[in-house]
């Protein structure tokens, strides 16, 4: 049933690799780490196209609903420096993230190799993890430039990520936000878990983001990753 629930799955024990998402999955939505990222897009294009800030953010949010990502559109219809860009974005205060010691700990023990699959890129990550706290817990990160800028929700990005991590999908599972970054992953036999905001929570979110309703792509839903992932009975009690 997907419910919001942090009951064990039994049929996850056959997982090997763990693909982990970055933004609003490893910390909460109302963190607003991604919200600063998503009005540094909008100044962006505000100052690539020269539109006010209102025409400019109806600008950034048609080019993510239509390519992926914001940067894929822009690559796609403005021929932009994507390296430039992901350095201006990701240009953030990241002390809004709180520690997590009991995620950190609950990803650190599961069995497999652990990954970071991200739409964004690996210095954000990096710095996404240390506010975190969390050790060196991931075996490899895969992101938007080594998708050679193929974002998911795109097939191609899938297929880049197994092929350079040698994945066995139907040994995987993927940890996922955004409902439509799951559906590839089912399709290419992976497990799939929603991750959505703590139930107590504010958030701020487009209205098609989030939710498992009429997604049969989606087995399993969780507001709580770290007792989601405790649930399976691979890590000790929360600390």
């Amino acid at each position: 049933m997907n419910d919001a629930s942090a009951r064990p799955p039994v049929d996850l024990a056959h997982v090997t690799d763990w693909v982990f998402d970055l933004d609003n999955t490893l910390y909460p939505r109302n963190a607003e780490i991604f919200g600063q990222i998503d009005w540094r897009m909008t100044a962006y294009v505000e100052r690539l196209t020269g539109l006010p800030q209102d025409e400019a953010r109806a600008l950034q949010k048609r080019l993510y609903r239509d390519h992926g990502t914001t940067l894929c559109g822009l690559i796609a219809e403005h021929a932009i420096d994507p390296q430039h860009y992901l350095a201006d974005v990701h240009n953030i205060d990241y002390a809004a993230i709180a520690p997590d010691p009991a995620l950190g700990a609950a990803i650190a023990a599961l069995p497999g190799r652990k990954h970071i699959f991200t739409n964004g890129d690996i210095p954000h990550a990096r710095n996404t993890l240390a506010a975190l706290g969390f050790p060196e817990i991931f075996d490899a990160m895969f992101d938007i430039v080594a998708a050679g800028f193929e974002p998911k929700p795109k097939p191609l990005a899938y297929e880049r990520f197994i092929a350079a991590h040698g994945i066995d999908p139907a040994a995987a599972v993927m940890f996922e936000d955004m409902p439509r970054n799951l559906e590839v992953p089912k399709a290419l036999g992976m497990a799939t878990v929603l991750v959505l905001p703590p139930r107590e929570n504010a958030y701020g979110a487009e209205s098609w983001e989030l939710g498992s309703e009429g997604r049969p792509w989606i087995d399993h839903v969780s507001d709580d990753l770290a007792g989601f992932l405790r649930a399976l009975g691979h890590a000790g009690p929360a600390r």
